[in-house]
């Protein structure tokens, strides 16, 4: 079963390679944001996927959560942010 969760990390790895590229070479900045939402969303099922792989799932919850929580929350910042800069 490891190698199951093995294989979808790595092909969640390869797919985290799409929103990079938006983030990269988005053509406004709320593309821009967008991507970033969506690595961190990648991010956080990896890091459980390791914690399934590691057998230690509690641990890993704790860790996503809190990386959840940062994401969330730069992602507002970010957005509130660029919405006071785009008024000026």
């Amino acid at each position: 079963m490891h190698d199951v969760f093995l294989t979808l990390a790595l092909v969640l790895g390869i797919v985290l390679l799409i929103p990079f590229y938006r983030v990269y070479k988005g053509p406004t900045l709320f593309d821009r944001l967008l991507g970033v939402a969506a690595v961190g969303s990648k991010t956080i099922t990896i890091v459980l996927l390791f914690g399934l792989i590691y057998d230690r799932l509690d641990m890993f919850i704790d860790i996503s959560l809190g990386y959840a929580i940062l994401n969330f929350v730069g992602v507002i910042a970010m957005a509130k942010y660029l919405k006071a800069s785009s008024r000026s």
